[in-house]
């Protein structure tokens, strides 16, 4: 199958396509909260918030937390965040622009560390998933990075190609994980990371999704 026309957009879903901030934060004062940890605000979030997940804690711990410790975390933050996200929505906006992409031969894809099998329920429970050739939730252990679980990820859409492939996310990680598989990235200022953590990374940053479309279809020309 030959190269598809039209450049093509991974997106991220937690704090990019979904605003779920408010659900993030909360499950992650209540996983700090099982080893007595103050809880934090969202601004000291996003200053502090990096992957592997285990380095986040180690910059508030002072150290990196015990396996048994970290297993505590993860449940607790998985289970809070499950029963909050109810109240989440996607970020403003999103399924017009997800409609005007796709037009003129253009395709797009989810990626995301969230649970494969969380993920896809929730992303048809938006009436999005049309506009998706494939939607990949993360498989194996939470807390790690997107790079590799991105080389599947591209790997399994057949006619894309990763020079014409704009990563847009709310993290650091987005970005390394684009640079590994020589795609592009736009960083987006809405979700997990401060503008000025993203902005060390040395790709595009911008405020809006509306921004980070027009840059993606900039880069991928």
């Amino acid at each position: 199958m030959g190269m598809r026309t039209g450049a093509h957009i991974v997106w991220d879903w937690n704090g990019t396509l979904f605003h779920d901030n408010d659900a993030i934060i909360g499950a992650t004062n209540a996983a700090f909260g099982e080893l007595g940890l103050e809880p934090i605000t969202i601004e000291q979030y996003r200053s502090l918030y990096c992957v592997p997940v285990p380095k986040f804690y180690e910059r508030l711990l002072g150290r990196l937390p015990t396996d048994a410790e970290w297993e505590v975390m993860d449940e607790t933050f998985h289970r809070y965040y499950t029963e909050h996200r109810v109240g989440c929505g996607l970020t403003p906006g999103v399924t017009e622009l997800l409609a005007g992409w796709g037009a003129g031969g253009r395709s797009q894809s989810i990626l995301s560390m969230y649970g494969h099998d969380d993920l896809l329920p929730l992303v048809r429970g938006f009436g999005i998933d049309a506009y998706f050739i494939r939607v990949d939730g993360r498989t194996g252990p939470s807390g790690g990075s997107k790079a590799e679980h991105m080389v599947r990820h591209l790997g399994a859409l057949a006619g894309v190609d990763p020079a014409r492939t704009v990563v847009i996310g709310d993290a650091a990680d987005d970005a390394v994980a684009a640079l590994h598989v020589g795609a592009r990235a736009v960083l987006y200022t809405g979700g997990s990371h401060s503008r000025a953590s993203l902005e060390g990374v040395g790709v595009p940053v911008v405020d809006t999704l509306e921004e980070a479309v027009a840059e993606a279809e900039r880069l991928a020309s």
